[in-house]
């Protein structure tokens, strides 16, 4: 994953790592920070985000690799980086680091169309974490701290909260209006349908729904 960061940083002037909470979007950019002279921005940190409240000055004068992080709270920057990204010398390249939300993808693909390129990450691969860990990879999933967890109970008690997290905080931030526990269910039972055939009649009677609105929790 570092290389193909690494690649996309060479060939676009901006680039967007997007992927859930808790995947290692932060982790990777120090990483890609530690290699050369860089300048981060985490816009939850309330110095980072004070510091861009005059965006343009902050911005201007930086040369090298300049991460901003969770760049979903600020997406009119994207106004802003267009015009740093066009600049002739270009002494700045930019990490974007953010929840991939429906509305945050829209913005970069319109805003920044031509000079932004797109990194997901969902985790660990099983190509980097070996063969020999498919099991760990198969029940622990894919998130570092659940994976890396000292034991499985740990990495089990991780999952079911960030499960929670997930759905009470992170579905309503993407504008999406259905009860958390009625995503719960549907998560529950597709994990039971797992390796079956989909069947959208079936879950909508479970629910006590019909199928479109099935297909919609399916999609969501």
């Amino acid at each position: 994953m570092i290389r193909r960061l690494q690649s996309a940083l060479s060939a676009n002037p901006i680039v967007a790592l997007l992927g859930p909470r808790r995947c290692g979007k932060t982790t990777l950019a120090r990483l890609i920070a530690k290699r050369e002279p860089s300048h981060c921005f985490d816009l939850e940190n309330p110095v980072d985000a004070q510091r861009l409240s005059a965006p343009m000055y902050a911005l201007e004068g930086l040369q090298g690799l300049v991460i901003i992080d969770e760049i979903q709270r600020r997406p009119e920057l994207f106004e802003l980086l267009r015009v740093l990204a066009d600049r002739e010398d270009r002494p700045a390249r930019f990490l974007l680091l953010g929840s991939a939300s429906p509305d945050l993808v829209k913005g970069a693909s319109e805003t920044l169309a031509g000079r932004v390129g797109f990194v997901d990450l969902a985790g660990f691969t099983l190509d980097e974490v070996g063969p020999e860990k498919l099991t760990t990879r198969w029940v622990r999933g894919g998130f570092p701290r659940s994976f890396l967890a000292n034991d499985d109970q740990t990495s089990f008690d991780w999952r079911s909260d960030f499960i929670r997290t997930f759905l009470e905080r992170d579905i309503p931030q993407l504008g999406i209006n259905v009860p958390a526990e009625t995503l719960r269910r549907f998560w529950t039972m597709a994990a039971h349908s797992h390796g079956q055939t989909w069947n959208a009649a079936e879950f909508a009677r479970s629910l006590g729904t019909v199928q479109n609105t099935a297909r919609r929790y399916l999609d969501i």
